[in-house]
């Protein structure tokens, strides 16, 4: 773990010692059999069970298993390699069900993963598939993003796909000159899809790249079309977008109406770097 976590009480550095994590205070945080380890205390969460539920966990699970967004996880894999050091450490924050944190640690197997969500359920699911892939080099935690148990200036790269964005944490778990690499869905991503539910189908949002405290290094875009002829796997990708929860009625009895799909799938990763300090002398 190269002593990159810390105790979520008290910020001491968390050392494994068996089948746990435990601080120079003691504090104590027990590895479960599955291989996830739940560091995120109570006071940091904004519901009894916070973050994506068994539904959504699920869908994308499935969803994901069947290798329709496969592009995407290649592309960001070969990200991944370009800029891992040797030994190096990552973190996804927002690692949800482990689909995209488990291909890397897979592609760059002499590098250290640590995948975090806030959700348990999703992390619960993530480590299993870890095991199952024989993925070794990762762990996975429970956590918020905006509280991350990570140790200041550690990792060499922080990705995050699909989550909610936290510029200063992911400044200060970044060594100097580390790099981010965000994945965003594109403006007319599942187009189609929107186009069988919606009356007016939308453009989705794409803001300015600009952060604060990085500088951009590259904007690579992947694109490509899915053909989904099952009224699951067209249900499980309705539900693992927002949209399931922002649609109409009326709009759901569309969708289940449908027994085919085909639509574009269109991602940016975006790659930045942290700007190093400006020396004073």
């Amino acid at each position: 773990m190269n002593g990159a976590y810390i105790c979520p009480k008290c910020g001491e550095i968390l050392e494994q010692k068996g089948k746990s994590l435990v601080c120079s205070q003691r504090h104590t945080y027990d590895i479960a059999g599955s291989g996830y380890v739940n560091l995120l205390l109570s006071q940091q969460m904004n519901a009894k069970l916070p973050g994506d539920n068994k539904l959504m966990v699920n869908a994308r699970k499935n969803f994901l298993s069947k290798g329709y967004y496969s592009i995407l996880a290649e592309k960001l894999c070969e990200t991944v390699r370009k800029y891992t050091p040797e030994n190096g450490l990552i973190l996804d924050a927002g690692c949800g069900e482990g689909y995209y944190t488990v291909n890397a640690a897979k592609s760059v197997p002499n590098a250290f993963i640590m995948g975090t969500d806030i959700s348990k359920t999703a992390v619960m699911a993530a480590s299993k598939r870890a095991k199952a892939e024989n993925a070794e080099n990762i762990l996975f935690s429970v956590s918020s993003v905006f509280h991350m148990p990570i140790k200041s200036e550690s990792c060499d790269i922080v990705t995050t796909v699909f989550a909610p964005y936290c510029g200063e944490e992911f400044i200060r778990v970044l060594k100097s000159g580390g790099i981010l690499i965000m994945v965003i869905p594109s403006e007319r991503h599942l187009w189609e899809l929107k186009e069988a539910v919606y009356d007016k189908p939308y453009l989705n949002e794409v803001k300015d790249y600009s952060l604060d405290g990085f500088e951009i290094r590259d904007n690579i875009k992947v694109c490509g079309k899915i053909q989904l002829d099952s009224k699951e796997d067209i249900q499980s990708l309705f539900s693992m977008t927002p949209y399931y929860y922002k649609t109409s009625r009326e709009g759901h009895k569309r969708l289940d109406e449908l027994e085919s799909l085909s639509t574009r799938i269109e991602f940016e990763i975006l790659i930045y770097e942290k700007k190093k300090p400006v020396s004073l002398s």
